[in-house]
């Protein structure tokens, strides 16, 4: 893409492409390495990235005759080809059209796709982490490179949430708070690993799609659920072949004579006595601190949170395992005369009840979600009157994409939209020194309904200007995961 810009003094341009406005010698780069002086034009220097609805993963097949404007080998009645917002370029300050105001018939209806590189500065990432491992307590710090990048916000099923980002953490704090803050979001959005400490926690590499690492260690299954709901799942299993089961969660233990689901299979009371909070039968919470020790306790040895069997219902001989949420951790232990457990050698019918949770269990990883607002001056790139494309978004008139991802739109005001970053072609994101992230947003609907909103008519091209080659354009397969975003499906959106 070239854009024209005023030189100045030495050859220099003035790049107007962000708030940083560089001044850019010949044959360099700006601020943000998104835009050169290339013999006096200013250069958006990484290609236009436009999806190819052929291609599959791995790129096995290629149009027929791609270069062709008249006639492009298509059996298919939608285009094979949309243009992202990826590499197309910004227009700062955004009373300026778009980069690309794009043309296309899709099943004989006229539609629209808008799409730009927005600079947002009120953004940030969701991470979700598998594991069961304590990463740190709630609203701790975490840390990238030292500085403060996010927060822990909470523990949810499998998981536990990290918010990073955010305009505070980008502006609001020191010039190396912002720096590392952009530089965390961009690598976790381009899918680059990046370490993160948090305050009083664990140290936890996140890489989106990866497993994640904490305090060095690979986490690999993300548990099947809690101690109350692995008994329920695994009861049968155990039935005959065990007297008890106490499956240690740091949040919900479950013990399997107290459970409903061992009450209803007939299971006869051990007599344990189990420490922490008593919730409902067979349930319990707060059976030891936090940690990274068996099921996201801070316990290495499971017997710690046993109080002494009662010897009015328990036994000499009497067998018990206790299990993890993940089937990590598991041993089987037997009482002895004092009623008092001893290890002892798992049955083979056992190990392959645990190694059944084992295989129950998804894969941990690591889920990065970019959130930001395209509801600011964006929106005067798209229209002339920036709140009728709010609305025409909150109707499911318009879908928002992001690098053709598929976004969710949260319901309120503006258009503030969520996209898993796995879902977006390589190296999607970039960033400007304000400091700020640079995300792609595609704007689709119909010809008509852009009209309404007081779209930009007179910069309206038509998608056959973009099938032939360009010496900075760049076709991408289309993932097969992702809902093609000129389908009239598409249209109504997650958001709806």
């Amino acid at each position: 893409m070239q854009d024209p810009a005023p030189a100045v003094a030495d050859d220099k341009i003035r790049c107007d492409a962000c708030p940083v406005m560089c001044f850019i010698k010949p044959h360099a780069l700006g601020a943000c390495d998104r835009y050169g002086n290339e013999g006096g034009v200013l250069v958006r220097v990484d290609p236009h990235v436009v999806l190819d609805h052929w291609l599959s993963d791995g790129g096995a097949v290629v149009p027929f005759n791609a270069g062709a404007l008249d006639w492009d080998g298509s059996i298919l009645r939608e285009p094979a080809t949309f243009i992202t917002a990826i590499g197309a370029g910004t227009t700062y300050p955004d009373y300026k059209p778009a980069p690309f105001i794009v043309a296309s018939e899709v099943e004989g209806v006229d539609m629209v796709t808008v799409v730009t590189e927005g600079i947002f500065s009120y953004c940030g990432v969701k991470v979700k982490i598998d594991t069961d491992r304590h990463l740190g307590p709630e609203r701790a710090l975490v840390r990238a490179d030292g500085e403060p990048v996010g927060h822990v916000t909470t523990g949810e099923y499998g998981s536990q949430m990290l918010s990073l980002g955010g305009v505070h953490h980008l502006t609001g704090g020191t010039k190396r708070e912002g720096r590392a803050t952009c530089d965390a979001l961009l690598a976790l959005c381009n899918g680059a690993a990046v370490e993160l400490t948090v305050d009083e926690g664990a140290t936890v590499l996140v890489q989106a799609g990866k497993p994640p690492l904490v305090n060095g260690q690979v986490e690999e299954r993300m548990r099947v659920g809690c101690g109350s709901a692995t008994i329920g799942m695994f009861a049968k299993q155990w039935f005959g072949k065990v007297d008890e089961v106490v499956v240690v969660d740091d949040h919900i233990t479950g013990v399997l004579s107290e459970h409903q689901a061992g009450k209803l299979l007939g299971i006869a009371d051990s007599g344990i006595k189990m420490k922490g909070r008593r919730s409902t039968p067979g349930r319990y919470f707060q059976v030891a601190d936090p940690g990274t020790g068996w099921g996201g306790t801070n316990i290495a040895d499971p017997l710690q949170i046993l109080g002494s069997f009662d010897p009015r219902k328990a036994r000499p001989g009497l067998t018990m395992l206790m299990v993890s949420t993940t089937g990590e951790h598991a041993s089987y232990y037997v009482l002895d005369e004092a009623l008092r457990p001893v290890e002892q050698t798992m049955p083979d019918d056992l190990a392959r009840s645990v190694a059944l949770i084992q295989e129950n269990c998804e894969p941990a990883l690591s889920t990065v979600l970019f959130m930001g607002g395209a509801g600011g001056s964006l929106r005067a790139g798209v229209t002339e009157n920036p709140v009728r494309l709010t609305r025409s978004v909150k109707d499911a008139l318009t879908v928002v994409t992001c690098g053709g991802a598929p976004t969710y739109v949260w319901p309120g005001g503006g258009i503030t939209f969520m996209v898993d970053v796995s879902k977006v072609p390589a190296n999607g994101f970039g960033y400007v020194p304000t400091p700020a992230l640079v995300a792609p947003v595609e704007f689709t609907l119909r010809l008509s309904d852009y009209e309404k909103l007081g779209g930009h008519m007179d910069h309206v091209r038509p998608l056959s200007e973009f099938r032939g080659p360009a010496a900075h354009r760049t076709r991408v397969p289309h993932r097969a995961e992702n809902p093609w975003p000129l389908m009239p499906d598409a249209a109504r959106g997650p958001h709806r």
